[in-house]
């Protein structure tokens, strides 16, 4: 009888691949072929980078009310025209400013009282909201560009979210860590069981990066304050990898 070969899992392996969503992930993978007695080793590791933010990201707009719906949206428009007008003078890009909401909603109050007491809703004025994504790439410059956003009537920000722009080059440092990370894991496991490392059977990653908790502003948080500070911090990236390793003895 030829004898089983050991199946050895340390973490978890449900992790999406690079390719996850194409054809080419959905077609099924090769099955490894191990000899006979070896034994397969699953680690799961992680690895991290570490950079500046170049890239912040979040949201602007203007909230406006009138007695009816045409009044609310024209005073809404007048504003925002001026939104934008400020986020050119701060350098901002027609290709980074995006509208992402518009809505109009009416105002609620009391009817007078009916002979019974009663009280139905009525409406009694609209309100208007239009906000854009703005794609803020002069971090020197944010919290200045903020404080113009307010003084041109925005009365609704929110954000920022500090991002990488071209994170590729960070992802490649965290995938180095994390493989290296899982070989020492493998080696050592290895050792402990009286084995060798023979090969990479397979590995997939999965990870992202991790943005400092977003601010909100408003704009009485922000009056008669010149610039608004702004601390962009550091964005980590991170990558999580599940290797499969044949074991020998």
């Amino acid at each position: 009888m030829k004898p089983l070969k050991t199946f050895i899992a340390i973490g978890t392996i449900a992790l999406a691949g690079l390719a996850a969503g194409s054809a080419t992930a959905a077609a099924p993978s090769p099955i490894p072929v191990i000899a006979s007695g070896d034994t397969l080793l699953a680690i799961t590791a992680d690895g991290k980078s570490t950079r500046a933010p170049d890239l912040a990201v979040f949201s602007a707009g203007v909230t406006t009310q009138g007695k009816t719906a045409g009044e609310a949206m024209r005073a809404n428009a007048g504003a925002m025209n001026k939104v934008f007008a400020a986020l050119k003078r701060v350098g901002v890009a027609d290709k980074d400013i995006q509208t992402s909401n518009i809505n109009l909603n009416p105002i609620y109050g009391q009817s007078p009282a009916d002979p019974n007491g009663n009280r139905a809703p009525r409406i009694v004025g609209y309100q208007a909201n239009n906000t854009v994504t703005v794609r803020q790439r002069d971090l020197k410059n944010f919290g200045a560009a903020l404080d113009a956003l307010v003084e041109a009537g925005a009365n609704n920000v929110n954000g920022p979210s500090f991002q990488i722009d071209d994170d590729e080059s960070a992802r490649d440092e965290a995938r180095v860590a994390a493989m290296t990370k899982a070989r020492a894991r493998a080696n050592l496991y290895a050792k402990a069981a009286g084995l060798r490392v023979v090969r990479i059977v397979s590995i997939s990653e999965s990870g992202g990066y991790s943005p400092p908790m977003p601010v909100m502003y408003a704009k009485a948080a922000m009056a008669d304050s010149a610039p608004t500070p702004v601390a962009p911090g550091e964005v980590e990236t991170s990558v999580n990898v599940a290797v499969q390793f044949e074991l020998a003895p």
